[in-house]
């Protein structure tokens, strides 16, 4: 039997294999509907086995000694071919022969990622092994596949150098991690992914001290195998130093070119930084009015140092219109839809115009419906590329159990995104609205200010595992019906944390707090004071039940709010997840919460089904601690997670 001896492919010339890197691309993901295939690759779309020619389907054996070496076993199965593709047919005899005979390389690349230069491959397909089938061989039906791995021991770094390394950076942004933290350092085991980290983290420290066509020039990559060691030099050639030169724009067909150019703060004269690079994209991204973005740097720096920028874009469609559905047995069912025109005089301004209707199916009476429309407009780089202009107008009807409201209004505000993570804002707003309560029918005027951040490090915004989400608004307010002044302070934080490496496990948990000082209960909007209760509150509890008592034992808002929400969110399968909840609020007639009285709890489970706009979710809460008129159980659906 014939293998493949890792050690005896490892020569000078040979390592430059280290820096191969193989790509393993995982299924997107699928929904199809009544035989039509909305996105992704669904069963209907993809050939299968019917039109490849002559399928031949196989098993395969895959064994790795030595067996304890649990991390370099799982390395080599998802690097072959053979092993992910085990549970589908194969393009006839030559299709199962390619995908062996490749699998040598994916190997032998895997161990050489894990620090494994002296092991032994043997691939053999029906006994005979896979190097040694000629073209043309007829297989038989199905086939047999063994994949036998000795791994060999490790080898460490017995040099780990990098030659001509860049200088201390002056400032501390253009900081870049020691490849020696990462494992590049004598005697740590000589993985060749921490080579081609290295190397990536000496070629970005030129690059941040303003050289952009820093590279790694001469390799010196020697293994000496009676010793196990791996001898590893990198030269830098950091090439001549740049500053941005002329920015030109490509493929803006309704976008002002000029504009565009404005908004990537790439001012020409200055030093290159990749990181106003990857800045640059993230503004352009932000506008919203591009398919594709990418900034070009030109191959060569020019004579007088400059480095010409083109930018590269593919334009969205100029309209955009969406719809929503959200449903509870408790609140009824909820139905929105929005039109949104992207770039309405060519420097990204969006218009976005929004309703909706809910209520459906609690009452046949349409007085009783909630109705709302939404018109904001935005503005991009109104002071400059990081400061937009948002200019909002509204008008509601909403009808709950707590009180009737009938309102309109319109705020101006200005949003400042200070980094990636924080947002400012800030701006004037002015309302008015008719209210039914317990209070009988009362009219409201108010204007104010409003103030606000939000900090948002979450690393997915559908689908978060980690990170977290922090809103604060501060809302002074005059209210001149009954020439009164307060304000209204808010502030929600929301966490993640993964469990496993996976993310299939995921604790998420929610706060939020409120307080209103200034007039008291009587004499205030009740779209100003605090209520809890519903599917994006408490569950288990109708939409604003939960409220202080006023006149006649009726509920009301109150002047403070606190809210907590816990949820364990397990991914069971690729589509399909369940989460296991519990929710809890109350409310106070003070400004400052009294946790000394009862505070609402419910508890629940759902399912979920990921699709690639968000899970669609499905919710059942039961109420721990129910008053007498709230019900036994709530059921809740919508699109995304609860928080």
């Amino acid at each position: 039997m014939r293998v493949l001896s890792v050690a005896g492919l490892l020569t000078t010339q040979a390592c430059l294999a280290l820096f191969c890197t193989v790509m393993l691309v995982a299924p997107a993901p699928a929904f199809e509907l009544f035989g039509t295939c909305l996105f992704g690759e669904c069963k209907s779309s993809q050939n299968d086995d019917l039109e490849l020619i002559d399928p031949i389907n196989y098993s395969v054996e895959f064994k790795v000694s030595p067996s304890d070496n649990k991390e370099t076993a799982k390395a080599v199965e998802s690097a072959s071919e053979l092993w992910r593709g085990r549970n589908s047919a194969v393009a006839g005899s030559a299709g199962l022969v390619t995908r062996a005979k490749g699998d040598y390389r994916r190997i032998l690349a895997a161990l050489y990622d894990e620090g494994h230069y002296g092991g032994t491959i043997s691939i053999t397909v029906n006994g005979r092994e896979a190097a040694d089938i000629e073209p043309g061989a007829v297989l038989i039906q199905p086939s047999s596949v063994s994949v036998n791995i000795e791994t060999g021991a490790f080898y460490r770094f017995g040099a780990a150098e990098i030659m001509n390394a860049a200088p201390e950076p002056k400032s501390p942004r253009d900081g870049v991690d020691d490849p020696q933290d990462q494992g590049f350092v004598a005697g740590a085991v000589a993985k060749a992914r921490t080579i081609r980290k290295a190397a990536s983290l000496a070629r970005e420290a030129w690059r941040q001290q303003g050289y952009p066509h820093a590279k790694v020039g001469e390799q010196q990559i020697t293994a000496d195998h009676p010793a196990q060691r791996l001898n590893a030099r990198l030269h830098m050639e950091p090439g001549p130093h740049a500053v941005y030169g002329a920015i030109s724009v490509e493929g803006a067909e309704r976008m002002d070119p000029g504009f565009v150019a404005e908004q990537t703060r790439l001012e020409p004269g200055s030093e290159y930084d990749p990181d106003d690079i990857d800045k640059a994209k993230k503004r352009l991204e932000r506008l919203g009015v591009f398919s594709l973005q990418k900034i070009r740097e030109a191959d060569d720096v020019d004579a007088d140092g400059s480095l010409p920028l083109t930018v590269l874009l593919e334009e969205k469609p100029l309209r955009r219109i969406g719809a929503g559905v959200t449903a509870s047995s408790i609140d009824g069912l909820g139905v929105e839809a929005f039109w949104l025109h992207r770039n309405l005089f060519g420097k990204a301004e969006r218009l976005r115009i929004s309703g909706a209707v809910s209520g459906l199916g609690t009452t046949v009476d349409y007085q009783k419906l909630d109705y709302s429309l939404d018109a904001t407009f935005t503005k991009p780089g109104f002071v400059n590329p990081d400061t937009d202009l948002v200019l909002n107008a509204f008008a509601k009807r909403e009808f709950n159990d707590t009180y009737k409201e009938t309102s309109g209004g319109g705020s101006a505000s200005l949003n400042y995104l200070y980094s990636d993570e924080l947002t400012l804002s800030g701006g004037v707003f002015a309302e008015y609205g008719e209210f039914t309560d317990a209070f009988g029918k009362r009219n409201f005027i108010t204007t104010g200010l409003v103030a606000g951040a939000t900090f948002d490090s979450r690393d997915d915004k559908l689908e978060p595992t980690g990170g977290l989400f922090i809103n604060l608004e501060g809302k002074p307010f005059y209210e001149w019906e009954f020439g009164n002044s307060g304000v209204r302070i808010e502030a929600e934080g929301r966490g993640y944390y993964a469990v496993d490496k996976d993310g299939s496990i995921v604790l998420a948990g929610r706060v939020k707090a409120g307080s209103l000082f200034g007039p008291p209960i009587s004499q205030t909007p009740e779209n100003l004071l605090f209520l809890a209760g519903g599917g994006g509150s408490v569950r288990g509890y109708a939409f604003k039940s939960i409220g202080v008592p006023g006149p006649g034992g009726m509920t009301v808002g109150g002047l403070s709010l606190f809210e907590v929400s816990g949820e364990v969110r397990a991914r069971v399968t690729e589509d399909f997840g369940a989460v296991a909840f519990v929710d809890a609020g109350t409310v106070s007639a003070d400004s400052v919460v009294d946790f000394s009285q009862d505070m609402k709890v419910g508890v629940g489970a759902g399912i979920r089904y990921y699709t690639g706009i968000g899970a669609i979710r499905l919710d059942v809460a039961v109420p721990v601690n129910p008053g007498p008129n709230d019900p036994d159980f709530g059921v809740y659906a919508g699109i995304g997670q609860a928080f």
